[in-house]
Parts: C-alpha cells; structure tokens; sequence
C-alpha cells in the first residue's frame, strides 16, 4: 500500500501515478480528435487500474480514460478509491504538442462521485484539485 503522508510522499504519488496515466495515454484510439487521454485510477489498497480514451465515430458512444480505468477497477472488485491521474495530449503527424490540464468531463465526475469521497484527489499535469472542488452538487439518490 503507498502511504502519503508526508508532502515528499504525497509529490512522489502524484509523480508515479501521473506516469502510469501518461503511459496509459500511448494506447489512446483517437482517430478523430486527435487528443489522447490516459487515467490512472489508485484504489484504496493500493493498486493502480489505467485506461486511455477510445473514440468513436457516433460520439455519444465514445469512452473516457477515466470511466475506462474506473471500469477496470470495479470489475476486479475495488469499490473505493484514493487519488487519479489524468494527461491529456494532442496527437498530429505534423508536431507533438505540449502536455495540458486535461480536465474529466463532467459525466466522469459524476461517475467519479458514485464511488469517491469529496476529498479523493484529482491530479492533472499542472494542477490538483479534489472531487468536491471540481464537482460540487453531485447527483445522489
């Protein structure tokens, strides 16, 4: 299990998972968008799920890296969770542009908020937020 207790560990949580996410982002299928997205997604014991976003051309029926990563994990029986990454990058055959803040969607945090607290961690390239910051007002039955 990694402890994040300290501010050195918590930096050092942030780093491994913002890696693993960028990795995830490699297998991205975003033939249309051009903007690959990866996740990873720390569960409560520890583990790390990823995924990477996968286009469509119906686009309603496209799936986020989030939900992807998310997915993987309640499939293999994790319902609670601690922190995400998330990396999102343009693709063109041209350049490779800069990583950015790539935020989640808002139907991935309302995903995020069936299984996490207010205070679970959102990483992003440049900055971190928790749940209840970005998603405030959640929809609950």
């Amino acid at each position: 299990m990694l402890n994040s207790g300290s501010m050195s560990d918590l930096e050092n949580l942030r780093e491994k998972l913002l890696k693993q996410a960028r990795i995830a982002r490699e297998s991205a299928y975003c033939r249309y968008s051009g903007f690959a997205v990866g996740a990873a997604l720390l569960t409560e014991s520890g583990e790390i799920y990823t995924g990477c976003n996968i286009e469509n051309a119906s686009y309603s029926l496209c799936i986020c890296a989030e939900r992807i990563a998310f997915g993987k994990a309640v499939s293999e029986g994790h319902q609670k969770f601690r922190a995400i990454a998330i990396t999102g990058k343009f693709r063109d055959s041209d350049a490779v542009k800069p990583e950015t803040d790539c935020f989640p969607c808002g139907a991935c945090r309302q995903f995020m908020s069936e299984f996490c607290e207010l205070d679970f961690k959102i990483y992003l390239e440049q900055q971190e937020f928790t749940l209840g910051e970005l998603f405030p007002g959640e929809f609950k039955l």
